[in-house]
């Protein structure tokens, strides 16, 4: 199927998003809330971009918008630009002092010290950090407050008996606002301190245990809980290279 975005034609299949057709042609589109990771949900709405088709013209979320004909995609006009702006005004109204947002912002030409009542916050509340908990089984943080209250803690905002220390909500994170704190063996995040194992290749700190009891009992199947990842692909790659051998 044939589309065009900004003037070039792409390929795409039925049903794929905009956004990854975009991304696939090396076309970019500005983004916060999406993720490799995650499927799009549009909360953030920075990848808007015009869609025509039909002989109609409309705003579309290009990250959860699917291709079902032939249509022609403007990522860059100036309504585009302009509603980014205002997207980018609330966001920064919300997490002015967040370094990764702020930057961001410098592409739409804002400026955090010309917001008024800006919020002192740095999460966005994209949603990206509860959801990946969430797919992953643990649910140990979730989105809790309303209005300008609204923020993503954990129950009662107190370390979780549930959290398994894996770094997934931060390893989302569009604005880097979720902090781990690595040191002496130990990783600290959302208030709870996890030991962390010791590779015993190349004796490299790499995940808690309850990280790894977790999937363990997830996938229903022993893992090889000795080795850190990289060292495990090593490993692998030695086998092969003696089997290849014989």
């Amino acid at each position: 199927m044939r589309i065009i975005i900004d003037g070039r034609n792409c390929e795409a299949e039925p049903g794929e998003y905009i956004l990854a057709v975009a991304k696939r042609n090396g076309i970019d589109i500005p983004t916060l809330c999406s993720s490799d990771a995650l499927p799009g949900i549009g909360s953030c709405r920075i990848c808007v971009v015009e869609l025509i088709e039909r002989n109609k013209t409309r705003v579309v979320a290009s990250c959860i918008y699917p291709i079902t004909h032939e249509a022609e995609v403007i990522t860059n006009s100036q309504r585009i630009i302009g509603i980014r702006k205002t997207i980018m005004k609330l966001l920064l109204s919300r997490a002015p002092e967040n370094e990764h947002l702020s930057n961001f912002a410098k592409r739409y030409g804002l400026w955090p010290s010309e917001l008024l009542n800006a919020q002192e916050e740095e999460c966005i509340l994209c949603g990206l950090c509860t959801r990946a908990c969430e797919e992953l089984g643990a649910n140990a943080i979730s989105t809790v407050g309303r209005g300008t209250d609204k923020k993503v803690s954990t129950p009662y905002d107190e370390p979780s008996a549930v959290c398994i220390g894996c770094g997934s909500c931060a390893a989302v994170c569009p604005t880097k606002t979720i902090k781990i704190e690595e040191i002496n063996g130990t990783r600290t995040i959302w208030g709870k301190t996890f030991e962390l194992l010791r590779c015993k290749r190349c004796g490299e700190h790499y995940a808690p245990r309850e990280y790894i009891d977790f999937m363990e009992k997830k996938l229903g199947e022993k893992s090889e809980a000795d080795y850190c990842s990289s060292c495990r692909k090593v490993m692998q790659a030695e086998k092969f290279r003696d089997i290849y051998r014989i």
